[in-house]
């Protein structure tokens, strides 16, 4: 009996299902890494998105008039406890590389002394207010840009939002 055949068919048999084997796991890696790349998108999103609605909604309640400061405060409080910053926050600390869990969590606390400082009684455009607007726009930009590395994006040249300095209210003199 000849072995040479069937050596060879058994060969050829082995390497045929070595290599699908080795092409599934590739196309399965492939695929993990979009899938963790859509997922830090959709995170990401949700964050920046959160971030830029809960600013513009303590500083709308901060100019508003209230019949209290207790009033204003549990407004704030409130506005900051429900904006879904906190699950969103949590969710990065879940899925986001270290460096862009930092920089979210420099703009969430960003976000805690805007809040904090409106409690206070701190004046909307007053210069601290506006201080600590610019330290959060400076945060937020560097963590767009973290994470825009993070997602394989190339780098932005111009600023998400001006410069406080820049801004011009419609509704000043």
């Amino acid at each position: 009996m000849d072995w040479l055949p069937l050596l060879s068919t058994l060969a050829g048999a082995a390497i045929g299902i070595g290599s699908t084997l080795i092409a599934d796991r590739n196309r399965w890696k492939h695929e993990d890494v979009k899938d963790s790349v859509r997922l830090r998108l959709d995170v990401y999103t949700q964050y920046t998105t959160t971030v830029k609605v809960l600013g513009e909604t303590l500083r709308a309640l901060a100019g508003r008039e209230h019949p209290s400061d207790g009033e204003r405060a549990h407004a704030l409080r409130e506005a900051f406890r429900e904006s879904g910053i906190g699950i969103a926050s949590e969710r990065m600390w879940l899925t986001a590389p270290e460096p862009v869990v930092k920089a979210s969590n420099s703009v969430f606390h960003c976000l805690r002394r805007i809040c904090d400082s409106y409690i206070e009684g701190t004046a909307v455009s007053s210069p601290e207010d506006r201080a600590r607007w610019e330290a959060r726009g400076k945060a937020a930009a560097t963590m767009r840009k973290l994470m825009r590395e993070d997602l394989g994006v190339g780098p932005l040249t111009e600023r998400h939002s001006p410069l406080l300095d820049d801004y011009t209210d419609p509704a000043a003199p």
